[in-house]
């Protein structure tokens, strides 16, 4: 697969790390405190508008723009897929399913099991609050898979495979096992000080739209999380 020729310093996207370019596809690496994209209430920069100018080139009559694969909340960290296409946009969300989605969490305290998967039907109240409910018809069925990687003062740092994509949907289910994100001003402790929140997207890997080729990536470790449980180790992907 042909990687795009490199784009001038001056037009390089400031705030945002490209992992992976070609003419289909764009991988980055999102820092915290970043929208995905822009919504009614808040118009400010994004990573969906970072990336449209970059793909601009600093020409505003050009029509070449990026489309939204997927989102990533504002204070969760990590990767995200952007399509340069339409088609490749539709084929990307077609094969969502088959796609691996990997976080790295810091929670409070200490789970039991160590390891299991947390199945919910997620819904949203009009304070735009998601919670779990027993009733099928009210909600979408929500899994999130989790393994305890390594547990130390009251925190533990966990791997989450992402089963399905619904908002909130790791910081929900892990806030209502009693073992909220560190640094989650929505669904976590009141008396949480930390200003960061512990949640991070590290790897994914998907089919490509044209080349069908199993693509992988994955991002380093932030800082903000060996500060809470020091040295991490973690596993080979599969």
């Amino acid at each position: 697969m042909q990687t795009t020729k490199r784009t001038p310093t001056k037009y390089q996207p400031k705030g945002i790390t490209i992992l992976h370019e070609d003419k289909d596809v764009i991988v980055v690496d999102k820092p915290c405190g970043l929208l995905t994209m822009g919504t009614e209430r808040d118009k400010s920069r994004t990573a969906h508008s970072i990336l449209n100018d970059y793909v601009r080139k600093g020409d505003p009559r050009s029509r070449n723009r990026i489309y939204i694969v997927h989102r990533l909340d504002r204070d969760t960290s990590g990767i995200l897929i952007f399509a340069k296409s339409e088609a490749a946009k539709i084929f990307l969300q077609g094969q969502w399913q088959d796609t691996d989605k990997r976080y790295l969490t810091v929670v409070h305290g200490s789970l039991s099991p160590k390891e299991g998967t947390i199945s919910s039907y997620l819904a949203e109240n009009s304070a735009l609050t998601v919670y779990s409910t027993s009733d099928p018809a009210a909600g979408k069925l929500s899994q999130t898979e989790y393994t305890v990687l390594k547990e130390t003062r009251g925190f533990s740092l966990l791997e989450i495979h992402l089963l399905t994509g619904r908002k909130h949907q790791i910081r929900v289910h892990l806030s209502e096992k009693g073992h909220p994100v560190v640094g989650d001003k929505k669904y976590g402790l009141r008396n949480d000080s930390y200003g960061t929140l512990a949640l991070h997207a590290r790897s994914i890997s998907f089919t490509h739209p044209v080349s069908g080729k199993r693509l992988t990536f994955e991002t380093g470790i932030p800082d903000f999380f060996t500060r809470l449980v020091g040295n991490i180790e973690l596993p080979t992907q599969p």
